[in-house]
């Protein structure tokens, strides 16, 4: 049912690596500050097995517990959700593990430095004084961006340019020569957090970032990311050996997330990654995670994935997205239709949806979603119905009282996430 292809990369540029984080570090990491003029060996000092790096993996905000959950299942230790995104501890092996697997992160960083800063020449000696060519060299190119909260810093832009002047400052007094740098597509990438006192220098090992699978290159007018999707899926409780349904699919994100989910997909199986252009990359052991990885995809699934959608045109995106997803025509059915008229493919299950939404509804939009709502509960009971809206007063329009309401944010819109449970034989046409 999944056959895995070559990478496809994809790009983007000026994106903020730590959306709205506030890094905490619990002990700030000594370093040592090199003397001016030494030269230092070309070849990076190795990456030992034992070797344990503390990281932040940024998420959108609103899914910092369920990442926590996730990292938690994977395996790694001192897991501890925080402002957009979680810490935890893990070996190097670990770090490639956390970007091929996990669904929810939108990227690794691993910390390499965090320290008090009072002006912007303490930010120049704070990266002045990390092992960047352990990492990379002169032959790379470079990224720094900065992102910051609560800080006095006058210029963000100034920090960003400190900060990478200490980074070259070190490389040519190293190795005699300087990176050249390139925002669009860089070899390596380098994030600079401030907050009100401290600083943080990050390595960013994902490259692109991991809500970008590969597969969707057809979008619909309102489309998730993908890890969101993974996210709402994660925070509504489906089970993946259970029925799903999205009756406003769009280009099908979710549907297409769930199918992952279920086949045992690593999301990150068909991309490419940072950390595969730093120095000292063990090519074979990596190919030895991917193939253990792919060992473990799962043939079929086992309970019915549905998309409806009344646009002709999204459905057609829908199937082209899961077609480069590696998946079956079987695995999704996608069907053309109206959600008011929707029939329940199973006696339970699950709904997830992200119906088209606005500022204001119009008396039409009140009479569609009564009329869907009596269509769930005529035709859905039994189900489970999670909808994400910035509609603050969607349940209203349904006629149903939610059992939660979960705060999440798409992209910049603050929404919810409404839960209702449609108990059987409670409703009454």
């Amino acid at each position: 049912m999944f056959d895995e292809a070559s990478s496809q990369p994809v790009s983007a540029a000026g994106e903020n690596y730590i959306d709205q984080a506030a890094e905490r570090p619990d002990q700030p990491i000594e370093h040592d500050v090199p003397a001016m003029g030494t030269r230092a060996a070309r070849s990076p000092k190795p990456i030992r097995d034992a070797e344990t790096f503390q990281i932040f993996a940024p998420c959108p905000v609103g899914l910092e517990e369920a990442l926590a959950a996730e990292m938690t299942a994977l395996g790694f230790d001192a897991v501890t959700a925080g402002r957009a995104g979680c810490h935890f501890v893990t070996d190097w092996w670990g770090v490639q593990r956390a970007n091929l697997y996990s669904r929810l992160a939108t990227r690794i960083l691993v910390r390499l430095a965090h320290a008090p800063v009072r002006r912007e020449d303490d930010i120049l000696e704070l990266a002045r004084s990390v092992e960047w060519e352990r990492w990379f060299g002169p032959e790379h190119t470079l990224r720094v961006d900065t992102s910051a909260i609560r800080s006095p810093m006058q210029s963000l832009q100034y920090c960003n340019l400190r900060a990478k002047d200490g980074i070259c400052d070190r490389l040519r007094e190293r190795e005699g020569a300087r990176p050249s740098i390139d925002t669009v597509r860089p070899d390596a990438r380098v994030h600079l957090f401030l907050s009100a006192d401290t600083a943080t220098l990050y390595l960013d090992t994902s490259g692109e970032s991991l809500f970008k699978r590969g597969w969707r290159l057809d979008k619909g007018e309102a489309p998730l990311r993908e890890n969101l999707a993974a996210g709402l899926l994660a925070l509504s409780g489906w089970d993946p050996e259970g029925a799903l349904l999205d009756p406003f699919c769009g280009s099908g994100t979710i549907l297409i997330e769930a199918a992952w989910i279920a086949l045992g997909v690593p999301p990150g199986i068909t991309r490419p990654f940072g950390f595969e252009r730093l120095r000292g990359h063990q090519s074979g052991r990596w190919l030895d995670i991917k193939e253990d990885a792919q060992s473990r995809i799962r043939d079929e699934l086992v309970a019915p994935l549905v998309g409806i959608d009344c646009d002709p045109a999204a459905l057609e995106a829908a199937r082209r997205n899961a077609e480069r997803a590696h998946l079956t025509e079987d695995s999704i059915r996608f069907e053309l239709g109206d959600a008011r008229d929707a029939i329940a493919p199973t006696p339970t299950g699950w709904i997830l949806t992200n119906p088209p939404y606005g500022d204001r509804l119009e008396d039409q939009d009140l009479a569609f979603w009564r009329e869907w709502s009596s269509n769930l509960k005529k035709e859905f009971a039994g189900w489970q119905v999670n909808v994400i809206t910035s509609d603050l007063d969607f349940p209203q329009h349904l006629r149903l009282k939610p059992l939660r309401r979960i705060p999440i944010f798409n992209g910049a819109l603050d929404c919810r996430l409404f839960s209702f449970e449609l108990v059987a034989q409670g409703y009454r046409d």
